[in-house]
């Protein structure tokens, strides 16, 4: 397993600084947001896929580092049935585009999630099979629009020689969970598999490593060390069903947490031998949205966290 960082951990730095950082602490490779979701700190899509000296200036300056460019995320929502999603859509186009002319074979997404039918204005996260409607709004979103974007997708990502992509299990979602990952990879195809991130299923009740074990190692294709905390007093009065924004972190039933302040080392322990004993040899990339405390100081600690718990030795 390698030591990866999603740079938008370090946001708040150049980035030369950011890479000065990472090398300092130990990182070995590195995720770069592309857009969308992502604030993209360190990497200006529209330049780099213009300028082959840009391109050139980016890589020799990671490389300079003894660093290594792992994969390109531009997650976001690319079926909301709003203007967003066609200007997200254009970032994932982009983003395979970058990858190609990158050498990198991976990008890191989500699976998007459209409207309740075809006539609807806002993105639907259908959680409950009642009242009645859910079901059918259920169907439409992936027998007419999920599955039938992400067999176009497959293709056009095929020919950019993408050969994975890391779908994250993020709530309001399509895919969420194992099942839900393993069903759109069924009709899509073994291009798509998880960008299996443990803080998004704690605070839906379920666990990281029932869900790897779920999937199984071939449908594991990258992971982020993210945690969450369900907060005492809250959670357990409330359930994990949270509106608050993540900048009102005191008032909120669960929040995502630096490594090691959330799950215990024991739990990170036997989650990442789970991986290695399934097969999984790649990245472990650090994404930092702890509120308590600053980016860096998230991230160095996460680092020192990662490195006593992964089955390796640094």
């Amino acid at each position: 397993m390698r030591l990866c960082l999603n740079t938008d951990g370090l946001q708040e730095l150049s980035f030369e600084d950011m890479l000065d950082v990472a090398a300092e602490i130990g990182v070995e490779s590195l995720e770069f947001g592309c857009g969308n979701w992502s604030p993209a700190p360190h990497l200006n899509l529209d330049e780099m896929i213009k300028s082959e000296e840009a391109r050139k200036r980016f890589m020799d300056a990671i490389h300079s580092r003894g660093l290594v460019l792992e994969t390109l995320n531009c997650s976001g929502n690319q079926l909301d049935p709003r203007e967003e999603g066609r200007l997200h859509q254009q970032v994932v186009e982009k983003t395979f585009a970058l990858a190609q002319m990158l050498g990198i074979k991976k990008v890191v997404m989500m699976s998007g999630l459209p409207g309740g039918g075809p006539d609807a204005k806002y993105p639907n996260w259908v959680t409950m099979c009642w009242p009645p409607i859910m079901p059918d709004m259920l169907k439409y979103q992936w027998e007419e629009v999920l599955i039938p974007y992400w067999k176009k997708t497959v293709k056009q990502a095929a020919e950019f020689g993408i050969e994975k992509i890391a779908l994250e299990n993020h709530g309001a979602q399509c895919v969420y969970n194992a099942d839900t990952l393993l069903r759109l990879r069924r009709a899509a195809g073994p291009m798509i598999g998880m960008n299996l991130d443990p803080s998004h299923l704690i605070f839906m009740g379920g666990d990281g490593i029932e869900m790897a074990l779920a999937l199984g190692g071939d449908a594991i294709y990258h992971v982020h060390a993210k945690d969450c905390r369900k907060e005492r007093r809250r959670f357990a009065a409330n359930g994990g069903l949270e509106t608050r924004t993540v900048e009102q972190c005191g008032e909120r039933a669960w929040n995502y947490a630096v490594l090691g302040y959330g799950q215990n080392d024991q739990w990170w322990r036997e989650f990442l031998s789970v991986l290695s004993m399934l097969g999984y040899d790649g990245p472990v990339s650090m994404e930092i949205e702890d509120m308590t405390m600053s980016l860096e100081v998230g991230v160095r600690k996460s680092c020192d966290f990662l490195k006593s718990v992964m089955p390796r030795v640094f």
